[in-house]
């Protein structure tokens, strides 16, 4: 039988398909259960989590400052021509971003640092291997507006970047004797600080994106060299070097970008659209196959650790999808299958899926999910996932969160942690908790 953690208790972690709960939060239970094992406790991290809920920007408001701008004829025209006109070119998606998996927690590749979305305005990062820095630390800059998106850049030190109102702030960490350098010709206003104490962040460049559109997916090539980002407000991607602080526009289609993931070899490029198309790039031309879906926009991806295979959840399917490459790249020759979630609905009455997350060993996959019964709301379903190749799920059990009517907000596993399975959650009652999953015998006592 799953397990299931009853209303009124949270989740610790997994220890061989078991999933352990406790009555509340508690350091003691985490060492108790995991702590011997790991050698270490993530705490869960406090946030203001009414902030991360924030609504998209009023409409009217923005109508009404473009009014005031334009005065006389001409100017009246030319505004009821653009209003008429611009929906048909550039569909607003903004109702639809809540749906998309949008990256709001991010862990460092090669270390045991946290980022995470705390506000319309600010990043939290959490350094567990940093002892005297116990308490977290507040990215916040007048750059960084309206925050959709976050990931660590890899192989590039502790660099961060965020995708926020006008383009991309990078962050660094600044060391005693050892300040971050700030991009040559970069803006002048760079080089703000970071709140807090433990380390402190300086914030390096801010990669501006077209016509100041608000970016809402990002992806590192795994290499760390090049940066993708877009905007449901554009129907093109940007490929940044950013060394150089140059972005190449790339454009496939019409509808406005929802999501884009770079596979974990560099080989291939995935990126989905508003309007139910999606597109397959290999890297070595820039080739693009296009897919379309009839079960919806593409609401999540994840690849498989080898990037032979991406995982996709659809807005309007309780059945994820999986595309399988059927030969070597740069080859686009691949097919769709369906993915069924065992129990998913005969458990929970669920509506849809909305989030799903696979981990870099490829055993375990995290999914939430629209609605469910009210003892299933908020929770997350863990699954045990095999290749053989095709993909085969079987339920573990469910994750819930602390605090009353707690939501998964975005959560997202540690690429790289040695013994095995590690899921933050961002819930929506103001924590960030770590769930560690363990279930290699070697690592038990």
């Amino acid at each position: 039988m799953p397990s299931f953690p009853h209303p009124g208790s949270v989740t610790v972690c997994e220890i061989n398909r078991d999933l352990i709960t406790a009555d509340n939060l508690s350091d003691d239970r985490a060492k108790d259960t995991y702590g011997k094992v790991l050698g270490m406790v993530f705490a869960p991290v406090p946030f203001q989590s009414d902030e991360l809920a924030s609504s998209p920007p009023d409409r009217q408001e923005s109508e009404q400052r473009g009014r005031e701008e334009g005065e006389g004829l001409f100017s009246t025209l030319h505004g009821i021509i653009s209003h008429s006109i611009k929906p048909l070119l550039h569909p607003d998606h903004v109702h639809l971003l809540p749906e998309v998996d949008l990256q709001g927690v991010s862990w460092h590749q090669h270390k045991h640092i946290v980022a995470f979305i705390s506000g319309s305005t600010q990043v939290i990062v959490r350094d567990y291997e940093d002892s005297e820095g116990k308490d977290a630390c507040i990215l916040t800059s007048d750059s960084q507006r309206d925050v959709k998106v976050l990931e660590w850049r890899p192989n590039g030190g502790r660099s961060l970047s965020v995708g926020c109102k006008g383009g991309i702030c990078i962050w660094a960490p600044s060391y005693p004797g050892n300040a971050a350098s700030v991009r040559s010709g970069a803006a002048s206003f760079l080089g703000a600080l970071s709140r807090g104490p433990g380390t402190r962040w300086t914030l390096v460049d801010f990669l501006r994106s077209q016509n100041g559109e608000q970016i809402t997916a990002l992806s590192w090539s795994p290499d760390g060299r090049y940066l993708a980002s877009a905007s449901y407000e554009s129907s093109s991607f940007t490929i940044w070097d950013v060394a150089q602080g140059l972005g190449t526009p790339i454009r496939r289609g019409f509808g406005g970008i929802s999501i884009l993931k770079w596979s974990p070899t560099g080989d291939y490029f995935f990126a989905a659209k508003f309007d139910g198309t999606f597109y397959l790039w290999e890297t070595n031309t820039w080739t693009s196959e296009p897919w379309s879906s009839t079960s919806g926009f593409v609401t999540g991806a994840t690849w498989d650790p080898e990037g032979r295979m991406i995982l996709l959840a659809f807005a309007g399917s309780l059945t994820l999808g999986s595309i399988h490459f059927a030969s070597k790249p740069p080859s686009l020759d691949a097919h769709l299958l369906p993915v069924d979630l065992p129990d998913i609905v005969s458990l929970t009455g669920s509506q849809g899926i909305e989030k799903i997350a696979w981990d870099a060993s490829g055993e375990r996959l995290a999914v939430s999910y629209k609605g469910g019964d009210d003892i299933y709301k908020g929770l997350i379903a863990i699954y045990d996932a095999r290749r053989t190749p095709l993909i085969s799920l079987s339920l573990i059990g469910f994750i819930r969160g602390p605090g009353d009517n707690p939501k998964p907000l975005a959560f997202s596993f540690h690429d790289k942690f040695k013994q095995g399975p590690l899921l933050s959650v961002c819930w929506s009652s103001g924590f960030c908790c770590t769930y560690p999953l363990i279930f290699r015998s070697h690592l038990l006592p």
